[in-house]
């Protein structure tokens, strides 16, 4: 009995380990919008994460959006690093994200040194956190 019960624990804390292993990390990204235009239900700021440097190879990983001026996104289970963020405010109201930003959209990066991103590194099982503040100074022509 002692011993059926010994394998049994073994075999649920290897379980777990696995589980745990199999977890990704998370970004936090907080945002502090500057700009002249209105952000609410309608006018968004979309927070995008990437899995390259140039933003290229189609979709983001994944997108997130804020409707204030200020607040925080998360990105839970990235399983891929390092990972990259950019934000686009919508200044129509009528963009959903699903395509390039339009025109007069205020964009920005997480970045020391625009227009080259910094890199994210994920951690498994730990949240990582980013800020980025950007205002109306870099829009889409």
């Amino acid at each position: 009995m002692k011993e059926r019960l010994c394998v049994t624990f073994a075999a649920l804390v290897l379980a777990a380990v696995f589980a745990v292993a199999q977890t990704g990390g998370s970004i936090q990204v907080e945002i502090a919008y500057t700009g002249s235009g209105t952000v609410n239900a309608s006018h968004k700021i979309y927070v995008a994460l990437w899995d390259s440097a140039d933003f290229s190879g189609g979709p983001p990983v994944a997108l997130k959006s804020l409707d204030s001026k200020s607040g925080t996104v998360t990105f839970t289970d990235v399983q891929k690093g390092p990972a990259y963020v950019s934000i686009a405010y919508d200044p129509t109201g009528e963009w959903d994200a699903q395509s390039p930003p339009p025109s007069g959209s205020s964009v920005g990066m997480y970045s020391t040194n625009p227009p080259t991103p910094n890199s994210i590194e994920v951690k498994q099982g730990k949240i990582t956190n980013v800020r980025i503040a950007f205002d109306d100074s870099n829009k889409v022509p």
